[in-house]
C-alpha cells in the first residue's frame, strides 16, 4: 500500500524550543495550504503524543510568539476571528524549503553562475587580451598597458596607444528564463498518497533559489489542470489539488506564451507530474479521457513538444509515478522534445531538480 511511514519523532535538542516547534510548525502548514488553524491542531495533537513541550513553554506561549516575531497575524474572514500567515511566514517557507532539498548549496557563492567560456561579464579570468572596439573599458590592465607602452615606446617618448592596450578576459556569466509548471489535478492526492505537498515544497525552495543565488535569472510559475494559470511566489504554500483532469496542452502553451516575452537566450521548461496528459480545450469546449492514453490528446501534447525544440526550449519533466504506460509516454514526449526525464520517488524530486537545474546553468543546451 502506497502512504508515508511515520516514525518516532526526535526533537533536534540544539534548537530553542520555539524554533523547534516552528520548523514542525512550517511542515505543517505546507500540508494544510497555509491553514494555520489547522495546522495548530496538528501541532497540539502531535504535542499530546510525544510532548513537544513541558511546564516551561507550551502551545499557547508558541503562538504568542507567533504573533510577537510576525509570523502570523489576526484577520477576519467570514465574520470569524482566525489567524493568517505574514509575508514573513511565506520567506520562512521557502527558505526552509530551500534548506531541505538544496542543502548542499548551502556552501556555494551567491551570485551568477558562470559558465566554462569567456566572454562579456564581470568575473576576470587569469588570461589578458589586445584591446577590441566594444571592450569595456573598465576591464584593462592597468600594469600591463603600461608596460607595453614602456616597451614600444620608450621612457623619453612615452605615450599610450591603443594598441597596448590589454583587457582582461571574463567569464560570460549565463542567463536562464524558467517556467516551472505544477499540476494539481486531482490525482496528485488519488489513492491516498499526497504529491501536491512535496511539489509545492520543491516549488518554493526553487524559487528561493532562484531569488537568492542567480538574482539575474527570472522565473515564472504556472499550474495547471483543466485549464493554466499563472501564480505568484506568495501563492506556493496555498497550492490545493482541484477536480481537475490534466491538460499538459494548456500548461505547455501557457509557458511558451511566457517565455517568448523573456530577452535572455536560455529558456527551459520544469514539469511536476503524476499523471498522463487527460484533457485538450477545443474551442470553449473540454475533450477529456481519464481511462487511457487519449491518441487526440497525446497528438496534440506531442506536437507542443516539437514546437518547443524547435524554438530550442527544452523540457525536463519530473514524473512521480512508475506505471509503464506512463514511462512510455514520457519518454516518446522526452524524445520529441530532446529534453530530459526523471523518474523519481517522491524522496528524490529535490535532488533531481537541483542536479538538472545546476546543469542547466553550466552549459548551454542546442
Amino acid at each position: 500500500m502506497i502512504g508515508w511511514k511515520f516514525s518516532d519523532y526526535t526533537p533536534d535538542e540544539s534548537l530553542d524550543p520555539f524554533d523547534r516547534l516552528l520548523k514542525l510548525f512550517k511542515d505543517l502548514l505546507v500540508h494544510t495550504s497555509g491553514d494555520v488553524s489547522e495546522a495548530l491542531s496538528w501541532l497540539t495533537e502531535l504535542d499530546k503524543q510525544y510532548k513537544l513541550t513541558d511546564e516551561n513553554y507550551g502551545i499557547a506561549d508558541f503562538i504568542n510568539d507567533l504573533k510577537d516575531k510576525g509570523y502570523i497575524n489576526q484577520q477576519k474572514k467570514d465574520g470569524k476571528l482566525g489567524y493568517n500567515p505574514t509575508s514573513k511566514m511565506e520567506i520562512a517557507l521557502r527558505r526552509q524549503a530551500l534548506d531541505d532539498i538544496f542543502d548542499q548549496l548551502k556552501k556555494s557563492k551567491q551570485g551568477n553562475h558562470t559558465t566554462k567560456m569567456s566572454g562579456q561579464g564581470d568575473e576576470f579570468t587569469s588570461e589578458l587580451k589586445p584591446y577590441e572596439f566594444g571592450d569595456k573599458l573598465d576591464n584593462i590592465a592597468i600594469s600591463e598597458t603600461l608596460k607595453n607602452a614602456q616597451i614600444n615606446h620608450g621612457l623619453d617618448d612615452f605615450k599610450l596607444t591603443e594598441k597596448d592596450l590589454q583587457i582582461h578576459e571574463t567569464y560570460y556569466k549565463s542567463q536562464t528564463s524558467t517556467v516551472l509548471m505544477i499540476d494539481i489535478s486531482h490525482s496528485m492526492i488519488l489513492y491516498g498518497e499526497d504529491r501536491i505537498t512535496p511539489a509545492k515544497k520543491v516549488a518554493m525552495a526553487l524559487s528561493e533559489l532562484i531569488l537568492t543565488r542567480y538574482p539575474k535569472d527570472t522565473l515564472d510559475i504556472i499550474v495547471f489542470g483543466d485549464d493554466a494559470w499563472s501564480i505568484e511566489v506568495k501563492d506556493l504554500p496555498y497550492l490545493q489539488v482541484g477536480p481537475y483532469h490534466t491538460n499538459t496542452v494548456a500548461g505547455l502553451e501557457l509557458a511558451m506564451d511566457l517565455l517568448r516575452k523573456r530577452k535572455n537566450p536560455n529558456k527551459q521548461i520544469m514539469m511536476i507530474t503524476d499523471g498522463k496528459p487527460t484533457c485538450i480545450k477545443k474551442g470553449n469546449q473540454y475533450y477529456k479521457n481519464s481511462f487511457g492514453l487519449d491518441r487526440k490528446i497525446l497528438n496534440r501534447t506531442l506536437a507542443l513538444a516539437v514546437s518547443c525544440r524547435k524554438i530550442k526550449i527544452p523540457i525536463t519533466t519530473f514524473m512521480i509515478a512508475r506505471d509503464p504506460y506512463l514511462v512510455h509516454f514520457i519518454d516518446q514526449f522526452t524524445k520529441a522534445n530532446n529534453g530530459k526525464a526523471f523518474y523519481s520517488s517522491l524522496e528524490g524530486l529535490g535532488e533531481f531538480i537541483f542536479m538538472d537545474y545546476k546543469q542547466n546553468k553550466r552549459n548551454k543546451r542546442n
